[in-house]
């Protein structure tokens, strides 16, 4: 068979999608190529653009590279141009520094703001669509907010800061929602009174979410009025004027900032390539996602440009969850005629809706059973947002994306209220680290000098080390072995009888977190359980296995405790010692008054290593190592 060339236009949620299921269903033909060209070298997770305009997270919080998305997909040649034109019958585009020939087409450019050709919105509101319109406004605001701190005139003062977000959609409400958790950060950097800065949310329809079940869109709605978010519905906007807009009524808002979330269409990129057009600039595509009029050529149309009606009237609709599964039955139709497999009619499957209205509350309705508000809502959208790189097959993001959300944020800016994002000082646990180190280090050192003298190295290594007799752990035995126990028992028992006749009182152990002058500690467990002691036996099953493991442990406590001085691989060496100590207390040799050692190990993760440790030089340079041999260097430009 010859080459086959296919060619994705695109990297938004249809192509990224598209394109992983080719590569890896594709993975084992040489003869199948794919090509995934956009003008950005980089995917933006479009449905958290409102995170970056409303100051929450930087703008690499929603980049994802797309080095690092395909790293090592070979099949995959990833191109940084912009389309200008496509020869359909000689199957050749062409692009502003080349053209590509193909043997099957994608195109998935997405869509644009549709601001229904009204007046003024353009030249003076801001459209939320890509990451250079979520800088620009988040810079205007911060700009804004500044200019009315130095303001004098009361109704200039009130036009700069009243914020007027057009569209109670997904993203109008999400970004309105920003807008609300910023407010308070925004008047304590600019010195003025929060109650000054004044929300608003038009609407055209007389109802918000108008995709969510009225129950939950009505939760939404009284949370919005809490935060004191005026909405003012059932009021089209006729114009947008610099400082201020108009309404179909006739009023007008003062204001300098107007967002305009109102609508959708297909990309006006796309209406030059000569395909079936449809209402709202987007393209008509059947069952298979194929190009209506153009299936002979084999040209696809998928994400928010493909319009295509699994209803009468009725289009896929152009959120996420329909851009991927219309570029699963555009791939899977492609994997079909290359490798002759079955093709797979579109059937929507739209398993819910989640909307963020800030940081810390939300509303979802899931598979039109489950409703959800509040923290659980917003919890159930992290979730998904983390599942999308699951199935992307991006633990790289997964990470970065935990990161910004859950660990680095800002002004307690997350679901978590900002609990989990405070950066400490690390400065501060130093003295820890090296404490904790040398209480390993003391205690592997016992094992080696036993009975003998701390400062004579003739004396290590005999009576009561644990380099010396049978194994000290209590699974590994012989017949033998049991039967010296047995007898050792019965010589004790004897002993303990006698004691007992003389008067003598037999100390108990005593449970408690600290040791006490007296008191015989507790060990976590008497002895080990069943299963535990089974599962050694396997890893240990005779004398000599458990002398090895015996002293090996000596060297690996030794080696713990030197990471741990010196700040080296810190966070590796306290969850290792983490999963050490639970082991030690299930074997049933480690007491109760020991404990803190799992608590100071988690206290350590914290990065603590990077303070007066090796880790501050020692990590940096692995994860860039590391990275450039898996992801390769990032760059600004692909495929030259």
């Amino acid at each position: 068979m010859t080459n086959q060339n296919i060619v994705v236009i695109g990297a938004g949620y249809a192509g990224i999608a598209a394109t992983k299921l080719m590569a890896r269903k594709l993975k084992g033909k040489k003869d199948a190529t794919i090509t995934l060209i956009d003008r950005h070298s980089y995917h933006t997770m479009m449905t958290e653009l409102h995170e970056v305009a409303g100051g929450r997270v930087e703008p690499d919080a929603v980049q994802y590279d797309l080095q690092r998305l395909f790293c090592r997909k070979k099949n995959v040649k990833l191109v940084t141009d912009t389309v200008t034109g496509i020869d359909k019958e000689n199957k050749i585009i062409t692009t502003k520094l080349g053209s590509y020939p193909f043997d099957y087409l994608m195109i998935g450019l997405g869509g644009e703001p549709n601001d229904f050709n009204t007046p003024g919105v353009k030249e003076n509101g801001f459209t939320l669509w890509s990451i250079e319109d979520a800088i620009r406004i988040r810079h205007h605001i911060e700009d804004t907010v500044y200019l009315a701190s130095r303001e004098t005139d009361p109704e200039k003062r009130k036009a700069l800061l009243t914020f007027v977000v057009c569209g109670s959609g997904f993203t109008g409400i999400e970004m309105v929602g920003e807008l609300v958790d910023w407010k308070d950060k925004l008047a304590k950097t600019y010195k003025i009174d929060p109650n000054e800065i004044s929300l608003k949310v038009v609407e055209a329809l007389p109802t918000i979410l108008n995709m969510l079940d009225r129950k939950d869109a009505g939760k939404a709605e009284r949370h919005l009025k809490k935060k004191n978010v005026e909405l003012v519905l059932n009021s089209p906007i006729t114009a947008v004027e610099k400082d201020h807009i108009i309404l179909k009524n006739g009023s007008t808002i003062p204001t300098h900032t107007l967002i305009w979330t109102a609508g959708v269409k297909g990309t006006a990129d796309a209406a030059d390539f000569g395909l079936e057009p449809a209402r709202g600039n987007r393209l008509v595509a059947n069952k298979y996602m194929q190009a209506v009029g153009y299936e002979d050529k084999n040209i696809y149309i998928v994400g928010d440009l493909a319009y295509y009606e699994e209803f009468p009237n009725t289009p896929t609709p152009q959120i996420v969850q329909a851009a991927e599964q219309t570029a699963h039955t555009a791939a899977h139709h492609i994997i079909a005629s290359i490798t002759g497999g079955e093709a797979e009619a579109y059937k929507g499957n739209y398993q819910g809706f989640m909307v963020s209205v800030g940081s810390k509350w939300g509303v979802a309705n899931l598979f039109d059973k489950i409703h959800l508000s509040g923290f659980f809502a917003i919890i159930m959208k992290h979730i998904v947002n983390l599942k999308y790189f699951f199935d992307i097959r991006s633990g790289y993001y997964m990470c970065q994306y935990a990161l910004h959300e859950f660990f680095r944020v800002k002004d307690d800016r997350n679901v978590l209220r900002g609990h989990s994002s405070r950066n400490g000082n690390v400065l501060w646990s130093v003295p820890l680290r090296v404490f904790y180190g040398l209480v390993w280090f003391i205690e592997a050192f016992k094992k080696i000098v036993g009975e003998g003298k701390w400062l004579s190295p003739d004396t290590w290594f005999k009576e009561g080390s644990w380099f010396v007799g049978d194994s000290v752990f209590p699974w590994t035995w012989d017949y033998q072995a049991a039967a010296d126990a047995a007898s050792g028992a019965s010589d004790a028992t004897s002993a303990a009888s006698g004691a007992a006749d003389a008067g003598a009182e037999a100390v108990k152990t005593v449970f408690g977190l600290s040791y006490a002058y007296g008191e015989e500690p507790m060990p976590v467990l008497d002895s080990a359980p069943d299963w535990f002691n089974s599962l050694m036996q396997v890893f240990m099953p005779n004398m000599e296995v458990a002398l090895f493991f015996q002293k090996f442990m000596v060297f690996f406590e030794l080696a713990l405790a030197a990471c741990l001085i010196v700040g080296l691989f810190t966070w590796l060496s306290s969850a290792v010692t983490i999963v050490l100590v639970i082991t030690f207390c299930l074997s049933g040799m480690f007491y109760w008054v020991n404990i803190w050692f799992i608590f100071v190990a988690f206290a350590l993760m914290n990065g603590s290593g990077r303070a007066f440790g090796l880790d501050k030089w020692v990590i940096p340079w692995i994860q860039q190592t590391l990275g450039k041999w898996w992801y390769g260097v990032p760059k600004s430009r692909y495929g030259e």
